[in-house]
């Protein structure tokens, strides 16, 4: 590696191949990892705190079946990219082999670059009062000028003196003008920033402060705005012999210690250390932390000797083995051999958003054969698993715990063939491992609310404030959310709303169907839907005219085709949407636009860097971070709760009715 050399990141071009150091990096660059592996954390740029594992794009000379006749994009093998801002963790790498990545994209062509573009020139925000007031001074001033000239002209008729004409003339327009206009509308707003900075709301754009008193809609982000950061074990509900046993809260007792459910508990995860700490993703940390297993990773060291990454070793804590108090010589040697039981997970499949699974090969210490364990969305672990191991009330059991807000993940687990080597093991193809498997249960999480979060959504419906969800998790778990915190009331009906893109010869299409029921609710037709249910909304709406009977959820892949094909649909859509769930970040800056161009005063509250765009582009964005958010967002709280929100409001409201008394000064 004599060719190594050292430059200014300013002078990086697509085509170089960095060098990620051991100790980690910020990235200048968005760029692909051509060999070793990183830890990244990504909350600049997806709002998760939580450090991802990125792999090196798999080589086509060495394997030329995994890649086929694919062509890199950013977005989908977002696996093996490295985006401009994230911060490097850690790298792990192979003996005598550096990590190294191909640079992308630099400067405003990154990921970062585009966020910070939108932040650095929004669209300009229109606010009827100052154009009003625009308005009413030139027309004022107008008026004046008429008596003006009358006053020049009748002075003179009268052979005045010319010092008394101006004096006289000028002392018109200062009448008909106040010079103490601009100052008296700004005193109500100075007065305003000042009560908002006691209760701990900071304002980087003073003139927002009067557009937040005409607020009628609030967008909420979901995940650490109205509920808790992170996710409870609630507990699990294993399956044996094709049938539901009942739920249990602890997966740590001592006869599930050698079971298969908590085996693939212990493995089926992206966790790694950090400095000696267990980090990854959340609903992966809590699920480790639930079975008090110990987690082992080879050493760089280790890892040399061998000369390939030595696999991660997972085992049970010496507490969680029974012990025998008085115990025979004999017992004792039994004892010693039962706690060294311990796994290694040979080979890592990640968790991908479109196949909406995770799977993971593992061997047990002295077993010949390896066991593959999976875990994902429960439809599509059943769909993967033998039927006759799928119990015949698995979609009524589901549907009992989604409907009550739960985060709900399938375990399924084969032994796979002895012929099946660490070397081939290495090569398979994913296919070959994630089929004819057997089903092993549920694991429940729980996302808990923010204690303050139904009373502030209550306070908001009562002063006639209309509440969205717009978030980047799942569509049911954001509806059963939306429903907890009375976003949506419990006789209120949702319509998903799914639109397909156009595939082949065929046009793009929009299916509707309740929430509830997932049964499709109208003809076949969506030109007749799409006229009908809106219409629907107007005049089947309850005693109280404000709280519609339905509400409206789609996700970010419908909301994208509707926007390219169904344009005339926008308005309607969005004026009954309540829910929009796997929403990307600049989705969500073209919801806030939607719900402007139907005269809407739109407020967001957001915590992470990928609510930047919407928090810029809403009339009154309010941050809970004081991290990459607060940067593009004019309102910044202090306590992150969305208890700011009323308040905010309050004070926006009593500026501009000082605002107002001051027009006729």
């Amino acid at each position: 590696y004599s060719e190594i050399e050292e430059i200014l990141s300013t002078d990086l071009v697509p085509g170089d191949i960095m060098l990620i150091p051991s100790n980690g990096t910020i990235m200048p660059c968005d760029a692909v990892l051509l060999s070793g592996t990183c830890i990244v954390n990504e909350s600049m740029l997806t709002g998760e705190s939580v450090p991802v594992t990125k792999i090196n794009l798999p080589n086509p000379s060495e394997y030329p079946k995994a890649m086929g006749d694919e062509i890199y994009s950013p977005e989908v093998h977002k696996r093996h990219t490295l985006f401009c801002g994230t911060n490097v963790i850690q790298t792990r790498f192979y003996t005598g082999e550096l990590v190294k990545a191909l640079v992308l994209r630099t400067g405003f062509s990154t990921a970062k670059g585009q966020l910070v573009r939108s932040i650095l020139y929004p669209k300009p925000t229109d606010f009827k009062l100052y154009r009003d007031a625009y308005l009413f001074l030139l027309s004022l001033v107008v008026v004046a000028g008429i008596g003006f000239l009358y006053t020049v002209v009748n002075s003179i008729l009268n052979e005045v003196p010319a010092h008394t004409i101006i004096i006289e003339s000028l002392d018109i327009i200062t009448i008909t003008v106040p010079p103490a206009l601009p100052a008296a509308m700004t005193a109500g707003i100075v007065y305003a920033q000042r009560r908002l900075k006691k209760i701990g709301i900071f304002c980087i754009s003073p003139q927002r402060i009067n557009i937040c008193g005409q607020l009628n809609l609030v967008c909420f982000d979901k995940t650490g705005t109205l509920t808790e950061d992170g996710l409870d074990l609630w507990g699990i509900q294993r399956v044996e012999n094709a049938r539901f046993l009942l739920p249990e809260e602890r997966a740590c007792s001592e006869s599930l210690l050698k079971s298969e459910f908590v085996a693939c508990m212990a493995t089926c995860h992206s966790l790694t250390k950090i400095e000696g700490v267990l980090s990854g993703d959340p609903l992966d940390l809590k699920m480790f932390e639930a079975i008090g297993w110990i987690l082992e990773e080879a050493t760089e060291e280790e890892t040399a000797l061998h000369n390939r990454i030595m696999p991660t070793v997972v085992r049970p804590s010496k507490q969680l083995f029974p012990e025998s108090k008085q115990a025979t010589n004999q017992e004792m040697e039994l004892f010693e051999l039962s706690t060294s039981y311990e796994i290694g997970i040979v080979r890592q499949f990640p968790f991908s958003s479109v196949l909406q699974r995770m799977c993971v090969i593992a061997r047990v210490l002295g077993e010949k054969r390896m066991d593959a364990y999976m875990k994902g969305a429960p439809e599509v672990i059943a769909s993967l698993c033998k039927q006759e191991t799928v119990p015949v009330d698995f979609e009524r059991v589901l549907e009992e715990y989604t409907k009550q807000g739960f985060r709900v993940i399938a375990l399924a687990h084969r032994k796979l063939e002895s012929k099946l080597t660490w070397h081939k093991v290495q090569t398979i193809n994913r296919d070959a491992i994630e089929s004819n498997m057997d089903f092993m249960g549920l694991i429940i999480m729980q996302n808990k609310l923010k204690q303050e979060t139904p009373a502030v959504l209550e306070d908001l419906h009562k002063a006639n404030i209309r509440t969205v969800m717009v978030t980047g998790d799942n569509m049911l778990t954001a509806i059963s959310v939306a429903r907890d915190c009375g976003m949506i009331l419990p006789q209120d009906k949702v319509i998903i709303a799914e639109a397909l893109p156009p595939k082949d010869g065929q046009a793009a299409r929009i299916n509707w169907h309740y929430a509830d029921t997932l049964a499709k609710c109208t003809s076949s037709s969506p030109a007749i839907n799409s006229e009908d249910i809106p219409v629907k909304l107007v005049h089947e709406s309850l005693e109280d005219l404000q709280m519609t009977k339905y509400h409206f959820a789609m996700n970010g892949k419908s909301f994208a085709v509707i926007l390219e094909h169904f344009q005339d649909l926008v308005p309607k859509l969005v004026l009954h949407g309540t829910v929009f769930a796997r929403m990307a970040p600049d989705q969500k800056t073209q919801l806030v636009e939607a719900l402007q161009n139907v005269d809407y005063y739109v407020g967001m509250c957001g915590d992470g860097a990928n609510d930047c765009g919407a928090l810029k582009r809403a009339h009154g964005g309010i941050s809970l971070s004081e991290l990459e958010a607060s940067v593009a967002s004019p309102f910044t709280s202090r306590t992150p709760s969305i208890s700011c929100v009323p308040k905010l409001i309050r004070e926006g409201r009593a500026a501009l009715i000082t605002s107002f008394c001051d027009l006729p000064l």
